[in-house]
């Protein structure tokens, strides 16, 4: 049968709200415990509640943490590394109080309670490493009792006896901004960490350090082993033989190192790929030790995940799998837990088996419960196009992809420039469901992996070391041109649209570069950059600095990167979303943007979200914000949205 012949953006979609978002689950941080294999799971129909669940025989799921309980930690604001599971206990740090609690497998589904292990206070905790030997915990404390900036630092928690009231954690190192993952050697003899300083994000510079533990069971004789300024360090690891392993970016991509005997460094596998990331979280994991010696591990580049495994004298060797986005790995054995998405299909829980380079794949939970038509998806084109300087950029375009609908032969499909937030990350072909609901109206949209995106190297993410504002909005536009150059886009009606850093790029290409665009969406972008450090949290308090420049002579550099400074020239409509308790952008900045919109009479609307912070978790606002986005771009770019949305006012005034 012959598509339909209607305007772009006006088409009918299967891909529902509903079905985006029905019974959704969010999964990370695979953890493979015994024969228990367990993970994470967000809920945003329950608020954004964060569960630890294990799969069951017969392809159920039990809940490890009890009813009602959050699991999530607040170090560095974005968290990440709030729990862990060892010989059938789990623990984990609970949002409402940030204390730690631990509760065996099974206790919570018999009704039992979890058991406080770690005093109340103004305290949080991220990273936990089990020292069975010494019958306790280390992991990285974020001390906020004192009021302003946090101390950081890394601390031993008693496992009293059950019962016994919670001891006040012990420190064991301190002194440093940050401190990042921790690895304790397989004997306990050796304690690993990252470390760095104000103004380096970890991805900038970070050390890797190594002590040995002492009969008291502090650390003695600590060494620096690797790292400085110049290199970044990611997620310390420690093989069975109790060697230790790390991903370094020393060669310009991340790749895997291993420490050897003699102190030496050994490159494991010097490839063009990334065998880590940009640590925005704790929990992070993309390698791990097989039963016969070798590491199994995700690397990313260009936009797409690859699995591989390497083993001592011989070449790396790709595993084929279908999922293009791994977000998390665990191994043990012979076996593979893994957090895994492609474009057609949202993340999934499954094990991999991998024997004679076949790969035995098993899911055990699907993040959602609703299977789409794969003719309904569309799978991005990874791009690349010219820019600035004579380089290029890369990015991901998503076509207006349905099988019951056309656009008319005299019509260019509107396009939305979207990035990432970070501004240091990077995109990926996963199944993104906000972009698949507008490309499956008829809406394209480009995915930028602008110079600073991760994927590419370090030169490339060095692109925007004081250049944020520039070059990332520079490649955007040029994203933008280069489609309308070959025909994908109408050039009347291109808007951009991005989150948090990404929301920062968005205003800046509104207010530098008027007229560039025809609308924007903002996520609680930031807008502010002269306050930004004195108003964000400790983690990102001088990362501007890298990405513009050194106070105070970069200061008024500040004032003309600051969008919120320059909004009088932003002349076209904007739909501006933002969380009343976000930490890190606070509501004031939207509000002086929608002020300014108001002042000159430019249609705008604005939808504040109480208890939401830096990104949404309850689902009435995911669902809001989805339909908001498809009512503004129908009234701006003159489409009527197949869609019974909720009204959207956008006001003058």
């Amino acid at each position: 049968m012959a598509p339909t012949i209607a305007p772009y953006g006006s088409w009918r979609s299967k891909i529902t709200i509903d079905a985006l978002l029905a019974d959704r689950i969010m999964p990370s941080e695979p953890r493979l415990d015994g024969e228990t294999m367990a993970w994470l799971e967000g809920r945003p129909s329950e608020r954004g509640r964060g569960v630890v669940v294990r799969a069951v025989d017969g392809g159920g799921i039990e809940e490890l943490t009890p009813p009602g309980s959050d699991v999530h930690d607040g170090v560095h604001e974005y968290g990440g590394g709030a729990w862990a599971i060892h010989e059938g206990v789990v623990y984990y740090s609970e949002r409402s109080d940030d204390r730690l609690y631990r509760i065996a497998v099974g206790a919570a589904a018999a009704g039992g309670a979890a058991e406080a292990i770690t005093p109340a206070g103004a305290l949080r905790y991220a990273d936990f490493q089990l020292d069975v030997r010494r019958a306790r915990i280390l992991a990285i404390r974020e001390d906020h009792r004192a009021g302003g900036a946090p101390i950081n630092e890394i601390v031993a928690i008693a496992l009293g006896a059950e019962g016994s009231e919670p001891a006040d954690p012990i420190v064991l190192v301190s002194g440093a901004d940050f401190y990042g993952p921790l690895a304790l050697s397989p004997d306990g003899d050796r304690l690993a960490w990252l470390t760095w300083q104000l103004p380096d994000m970890p991805w900038d510079g970070s050390e890797l350090w190594v002590a040995d533990l002492g009969a008291d069971g502090r650390p003695e004789g600590a060494r620096r082993v690797a790292g400085s300024r110049n290199e970044s360090i990611a997620e310390p690891r420690w093989s069975r033989d109790g060697r230790l392993h790390f991903v370094s970016d020393r060669t310009d991509w991340w790749n895997l190192y291993r420490r050897e005997p003699d102190r030496s460094i050994t490159a494991l596998a010097p490839l063009e790929t990334e065998f880590s990331g940009p640590q925005w979280v704790f929990g992070m994991s993309t390698y791990g030790f097989a039963a016969d010696g070798s590491i199994v591990a995700v690397s990313h580049d260009h936009a797409t995940d690859h699995l591989w495994r390497i083993a001592q004298g011989s070449a790396p060797r790709a595993i084929a799998l279908p999922y293009l986005e791994i977000s998390g790995l665990a191994v043990a054995g012979d076996r593979m837990l893994i957090v895994g998405s492609q474009p057609s299909e949202p993340d999934h829980v499954a094990t991999i088996v991998d024997r004679d380079g076949e790969p035995a794949i098993a899911v055990l939970r699907r993040s959602s419960p609703v299977a789409f038509d794969p003719a309904t998806i569309c799978v991005p084109e990874p791009i690349e196009f010219p820019t600035e300087g004579g380089l290029t950029a890369h990015g991901l375009y998503y076509r207006p992809t349905n099988p019951d609908f056309a656009g008319p032969a005299d019509e260019s499909p509107p396009l939305i420039v979207r990035s990432h937030g970070g501004p240091t990350s990077g995109t990926g072909r996963f199944f993104f469901g906000s972009l698949q609901y507008l490309v499956s109206r008829g809406i394209a949209v480009v995915d930028v992996d602008y110079g600073g995106s991760t994927g590419y190297g370090r030169a490339y993410r060095s692109r925007l070391d004081g250049q944020w504002g520039v070059v990332d909005v520079d490649d955007c536009l040029n994203a933008g041109r280069y489609l309308v150059s070959i025909g994908e886009a109408d050039p009347a009606r291109i808007a951009c649209e991005g989150g948090s850093a990404s929301g920062y790029t968005t205003l800046a290409m509104l207010a530098f570069r008027p007229g560039a665009m025809a609308a924007g969406v903002s996520y609680f972008g930031i807008g502010d950059l002269t306050g930004f450090d004195m108003t964000t949290h400790k983690f990102e308090s001088r990362y501007t600095e890298r990405l513009v420049g050194p106070l105070p002579e970069s200061e008024a550099l500040w004032r003309e990167r600051s969008p919120i400074l320059h909004a009088e020239h932003i002349s076209v409509p904007m739909l501006i979303l933002q969380g009343l308790d976000d930490k890190v952008v606070p509501p004031s900045q939207a509000e002086q943007i929608v002020a300014s919109l108001a002042a000159k009479g430019i249609p705008h609307a604005y939808l504040a979200y109480e208890g939401e912070g830096h990104g949404f978790r309850k689902l009435e606002n995911i669902r809001r914000s989805y339909e908001a986005e498809l009512s503004f771009y129908g009234q701006v770019f003159g489409f009527t949205p197949a869609d019974d949305l909720p009204p959207l006012e956008l006001v003058r005034g």
